[in-house]
């Protein structure tokens, strides 16, 4: 579908991305399912290539290009089919990588930064704890200030990459007990802490989709950390969270649009080859008609996810746009994922499909970055708030 926010030179860069993807990435992504995480050789591959540094500045090794040119990855990577290798590498690049290249001083560009997006160094953003996920305001990890370093104290969950990085962007709280308390919006500060500091424990999860993206829960205990591992300012990491969110989300949809993309076309394979009563699935006007909704939907939601994206690239913080895009995208992933599976019959039903991956895949978007109750809760409160002038 031609689109106005795509150039020629867009279009030639999806080309190349795709041709990349499929003979450098694809073959290998079943057996990366089965081992739980990606390989070194991989991060370091995505580094040469420039894709894991698009949006990042010049002078940490990245190409600075405009937004949509991430567009165009992102979608590709969610093309491929495989939920957790797109989740391990968005986290890296545009999650845990992204609050260093809008906060972070030199220094942490220089070491961290530069590193991640040769590929040398993986990164992972630790956010959500056992007792605290999209109500950040509930978030107890500690830093407590010891001379010229942090102590850290807590437990994080769900943290793609968290098996295999070398580093992990935390978020934990500075602030004294007399001012903001163990709880609230306020006294949440983002720190950069190696995996290999003593007291640092990652323990592997099983999860029921996204395999590859080396989930993990970590832990922290009493982990010194060199005070100027502070990415921006103390106390200032719940101002960095909520605009990072927005690239979040919107990163979560743009994937969602690829991944959908890919299931349309396999049960449009399958619809084309099945033989039955005569001629294929294709010819019956039931799932033709149902076929045809979907990619309908599908259309009506890449416009609202490039117009997200269009905003935010014009320097706006549109988190209405940014949270109908997540929400609307990958609840529709996984209606055609359902419908994907169940047109492919019980070729899709077996265990090692595509069709099954993509199925158990879809459902973990739509809690990732905040669950879509939370979404509905934020278009909510925006439609009913006084507009001011």
């Amino acid at each position: 579908m031609r689109s106005v926010y795509f150039t020629d030179a867009h279009e030639s860069f999806r080309a190349e991305v795709r041709a990349f993807l499929t003979e450098e990435v694809v073959p290998f992504a079943e057996s990366w399912e089965r081992e739980r995480g990606l390989p070194r050789s991989l991060w370091k591959t995505l580094g040469e290539q420039g894709l894991l540094g698009l949006l990042h500045p010049r002078a940490a090794g990245g190409l600075e290009r405009d937004l949509f040119t991430s567009v165009v990855f992102l979608e590709e990577l969610g093309r491929t089919g495989y939920g957790g290798l797109r989740a391990a590498v968005s986290v890296h690049a545009y999650m845990a990588t992204h609050y260093l290249a809008v906060a972070g001083g030199a220094s942490l560009r220089e070491t961290y930064l530069a590193p991640a997006v040769r590929g040398e160094r993986i990164a992972a953003l630790a956010l959500t704890e056992p007792g605290a996920g999209s109500d950040l305001s509930r978030l107890a990890a500690t830093a407590e200030p010891d001379g010229d370093h942090f102590v850290v104290r807590g437990t994080k969950t769900m943290v793609s990459n968290g098996t295999a990085a070398d580093f992990h962007v935390v978020a934990v709280r500075t602030a004294p007990d007399t001012s903001a308390g163990r709880h609230g919006a306020t006294g949440l500060s983002l720190l950069v802490i190696d995996a290999g500091l003593p007291g640092v424990t990652a323990r592997p999860l099983e999860t029921l989709g996204w395999r590859a993206a080396g989930t993990a829960t970590v832990v922290y205990d009493g982990v010194r950390v060199p005070a100027d591992r502070l990415i921006g300012r103390r106390n200032s990491g719940f101002y960095y969270l909520m605009r990072g969110l927005q690239l979040e989300r919107l990163v979560a949809s743009v994937l969602a649009l690829g991944g959908m993309e890919r299931m349309l076309e396999d049960a449009r394979r399958a619809m084309s080859e099945r033989e039955l009563f005569g001629g294929t699935l294709g010819g019956l006007q039931a799932p033709l008609h149902r076929l045809a909704d979907l990619a309908t939907e599908l259309a009506a939601a890449r416009q609202l996810v490039h117009h997200a994206a269009w905003c935010h690239q014009q320097g706006e913080l549109p988190v209405t746009e940014c949270s109908m895009a997540k929400l609307h995208t990958t609840e529709l992933a996984c209606r055609i994922a359902d419908a994907s599976l169940h047109l492919q019959g019980a070729r899709g039903y077996l265990d090692g499909s595509d069709a099954a991956r993509a199925y158990r895949d879809a459902r973990a978007a739509t809690i990732a970055a905040g669950p879509s109750e939370v979404m509905r809760d934020i278009i909510g409160r925006a439609l009913i708030r006084p507009r001011t002038t």
